[in-house]
């Protein structure tokens, strides 16, 4: 187990372009935290200054209180678990898994040996498949081959370089679940890197949201969502993302392309003296206003908009409305898309509607907009103006305590499974 305490890092190559520019960050003994970004963003870099594997240009790294910054990969007892398994086509499964341990001659026998490959190989399920080589093994299997050789070397703490990313949505879905429960039950401190916001919201205990280099946000998955620290988290986080809104504010009501929004004084209060705000709006933020029921709606504001069209899903459905923005607008979502690794934002706003409303495409449609839950950003700094950041902390303590049931409740099931 260990603590990990990353001190104002820097990583500089030849052309001294900074991939990590002053990274801070405490990582608790037992913790499970996911460093997520777009490409570029440095995420994978800060993972190998870590485990070693990259030169550290200026700052310290602390494991367990001791600075490693000169330490070889091999002597800060970290296991890592790549993108592409790493595994030996010629060995079998247990071979692959005993292998870290080989390595390490005459620290283990034999007996010694087979019982950490088998004790790892039942907490992955891979019992069945001791016998077989790597490549008669799927996707999955393979993952978690790898996943049992970082759990024999008993190391300090696991590192994850995008594990998932070469499995099928399917098959990413049941892995992220193993491994969450695995990281549970052995309690082993992780460091995990995606790009995927969804590993990254479901499996993390505290996320940190990097962009070009320089850490945004570190929070918990909830308190990342709800409470944002700026645009480029808000749009990064979500799936579909935050919808933004130009808008000017005229005695607490905000006028924008798709309609006049009353919002709570308090928000307004924080744009004051702005001459102009975005507007972030979460889709399922929205409602079919004939849906909504009465004692909602004096919490919202109701307004009529076309959809140009509807996407049904089953549980839900997706309704598009598209909006003309001024040519400092469309630079402005330019702007955002590159720095969130995407094509381009298109200025349309998605509303989740419920899968009963009768809302069609090529309609106008009568909406309902929570406007207690919007947020406002100032569109030059990008800070988001109505953060709570109280109510953000609590999120965050909340999903600490709520983690640290879940490790207690899975330590105590594994005496119980052992009989």
């Amino acid at each position: 187990m260990a603590s990990i305490t990353l001190n104002h890092l820097v990583k500089k190559y030849g052309d001294g372009f900074p991939a990590v520019n002053d990274v801070s960050l405490d990582i608790a003994d037992g913790e499970f935290i996911i460093l997520v970004g777009p490409s570029g963003c440095g995420k994978s870099t800060l993972l190998r200054m870590i485990v070693g594997l990259e030169d550290i240009t200026s700052g310290d790294l602390l494991i367990n209180g001791e600075r490693v910054n000169d330490k070889a990969p091999r002597d800060r007892n970290l296991a890592m678990v790549f993108q592409n398994y790493a595994l030996y086509p010629h060995l079998t499964v247990y071979e692959n898994i005993a292998f870290p341990l080989r390595l390490n001659k005459g620290k283990y026998n034999d007996e010694q040996v087979r019982k950490l490959v088998t004790d790892a190989a039942t907490t992955l399920e891979l019992t069945d498949h001791l016998d077989r080589k790597p490549a008669n093994l799927s996707g999955g299997q393979r993952q978690r081959v790898a996943m049992g050789r970082a759990i024999v070397r008993q190391a300090d703490a696991f590192l994850f370089d995008e594990p998932l990313s070469n499995l099928d949505a399917k098959l990413r879905g049941q892995m992220r679940a193993e491994i969450a429960q695995m990281q549970r039950r052995l309690g082993t401190t992780s460091v995990y890197v995606t790009h995927d916001q969804t590993e990254a919201m479901t499996l993390g205990d505290r996320v940190a949201v990097l962009k070009k280099g320089i850490l945004q946000q570190v929070a918990s998955p909830r308190e990342l969502y709800e409470q944002p620290i700026n645009l480029f988290v808000a749009g990064f986080i979500g799936s579909p993302s935050m919808n933004f809104l130009p808008a000017t504010l005229e005695n607490g009501v905000l006028k924008t392309a798709v309609g006049d929004l009353r919002i709570p004084e308090e928000k307004a209060a924080k744009a004051a003296g702005r001459q102009v705000v975005l507007v972030g709006i979460r889709p399922e933020f929205f409602e079919d206003a004939s849906l909504v029921e009465e004692h909602k709606l004096q919490h919202g504001s109701t307004f009529t908009a076309p959809i140009t069209h509807t996407e049904w899903l089953g549980n839900e459905q997706y309704g598009y409305i598209h909006f003309d923005p001024t040519p400092e607008v469309r630079e402005l979502l330019n702007n955002l898309a590159r720095d969130m690794d995407a094509d381009e934002l298109r200025p349309q706003v998605v509303v989740t509607l419920d899968a009963a409303s009768r809302i069609r495409g090529g309609r106008d449609a009568e909406l309902w907009l929570d406007t207690r839950k919007v947020h406002l950003f100032d569109p030059e700094t990008g800070e988001n103006l109505t953060r709570d950041a109280a109510a953000g902390a609590e999120l965050t303590e909340e999903a600490n305590a709520h983690r640290a049931e879940e490790i207690a409740a899975a330590h105590e099931e594994v005496p119980a499974a052992a009989s």
